[in-house]
C-alpha cells in the first residue's frame, strides 16, 4: 500500500480547566475532549523523492514546514531513522482554521497515523502519542481510539469516557482566527498554585449536565473579540441543553439532546437564526 486518505475529527472541549503554567511554557490543562464527526480529509502517500512535500487544497494554509502536519511526517521520519523515504501529503480542510476545534492537531495525528500504518507499524500506540506530545498539547488525542478523554498535564495523560450519545452538536464560528498563544498569554491565574476538581464528572458525561461545563479560557478570548457572545446567545436561546466555547475559540457548540425528535426542529431554527449574522459558518455534526 502507497496510499491512505484517513479522517481528521474535529474536537470539541465539553470543559476546559487551567491549572498552572508550567516551566516549559506549556500550561497543566484538566479538559474533557470529544471527538466530532466533522473532519478534514488527510492523504498520506509514500512517494520516490526523499522528503516532505504538502499540498492544502482550497486553503491559504502554509505548505512547508510552518505547517504542523508538515513537521509531524518530519519528525517521524526522523524519529524511525527513514530520513530516504518520501512522503507526500494533500490535505482538505473542511474544519475552520485557528477555530478551538483542534483541526491543526488532528491533521497532525492523521499523518502520524497514516505513515504508521504505511510504513509497517514502527512505533505502537505508546510511541505515537510520546511523538504526538513533541507537536501540540492537542496532538496525542488524535493518535488514539478513543471517541472521548479526560485529559490532564498538557494534554497527554489521557483516561478514556463513554462519548456523548443521542445528541446533534451545533458548531457557530464567526469566521475569524483567534491566537491560541494570544488567548493564553491574556489569560491570568488568580492563583497559581490553585487546584481545580470536576464534580460530578462521570454525571456531566453521562447526562451531559451543565454543571461541570466551564471553559477558563472563554473570558480571555472575549475580551478580543466580544461580538461572539451573540453566537452563545442563539445557541441558547435556540434550545441547546449545553452552551460553551471551545478551546481557544472563537466557535461555540450547543448540543441538542434527541427528545422524541423535538431535536431537528430546533437544530433547524437554531441554525437558521444562526446564519443571519455576517459571515458566521455553521456546521451540524454529532459525537464520534
Amino acid at each position: 500500500m502507497k496510499s491512505l486518505q484517513l479522517a481528521a475529527p474535529a474536537k470539541v472541549n465539553l470543559s476546559l480547566r487551567i491549572l498552572g503554567r508550567r516551566s516549559d511554557g506549556y500550561h497543566d490543562l484538566d479538559t474533557v475532549m470529544q471527538k466530532l464527526d466533522l473532519c478534514d480529509l488527510v492523504t498520506v502517500s509514500l512517494v520516490d523523492e526523499p522528503g516532505v512535500s504538502l499540498r492544502c487544497t482550497d486553503s491559504n494554509l502554509p505548505e512547508d514546514s510552518t505547517n504542523i502536519a508538515f513537521r509531524a511526517a518530519g519528525v517521524f521520519l526522523e524519529t524511525c531513522s527513514l530520513e530516504g523515504v518520501g512522503v507526500q501529503i494533500t490535505l482538505e480542510k473542511r474544519i475552520p482554521i485557528a477555530a478551538g476545534l483542534g483541526g491543526g492537531s488532528s491533521d497532525a495525528g492523521a499523518v502520524l497515523l497514516g505513515l504508521n500504518r504505511l510504513l509497517g507499524s514502527p512505533l505502537p500506540t505508546t510511541g505515537l502519542i510520546d511523538l504526538a506530545r513533541s507537536l501540540g498539547a492537542d496532538v496525542p488525542f488524535f493518535v488514539t481510539s478513543f471517541g472521548a478523554v479526560r485529559a490532564q498535564g498538557i494534554g497527554d495523560r489521557m483516561t478514556p469516557v463513554p462519548s456523548l450519545q443521542g445528541c446533534r452538536i451545533v458548531l457557530a464560528n464567526p469566521g475569524f482566527p483567534v491566537s491560541t498563544r494570544d488567548v493564553f498569554e491574556k489569560y491570568a491565574l488568580t492563583t497559581t498554585d490553585k487546584k481545580y476538581k470536576i464534580k460530578n464528572f462521570e454525571k456531566f458525561i453521562d447526562k451531559s449536565l451543565p454543571c461541570a461545563a466551564l471553559n477558563d479560557l472563554e473570558s480571555a478570548t472575549l475580551s478580543f473579540h466580544s461580538e461572539i457572545e451573540g453566537l452563545k446567545l442563539d445557541l441558547l436561546s435556540g434550545g441547546a441543553s449545553l452552551v460553551l466555547m471551545s478551546g481557544s475559540g472563537p466557535t461555540y457548540f450547543g448540543i441538542f439532546p434527541d427528545e422524541n425528535g423535538a431535536e431537528s426542529t430546533r437544530v433547524r431554527q437554531a441554525v437558521q437564526t444562526l446564519q443571519q449574522r455576517k459571515n458566521v459558518k455553521v456546521f451540524v455534526t454529532q459525537p464520534v
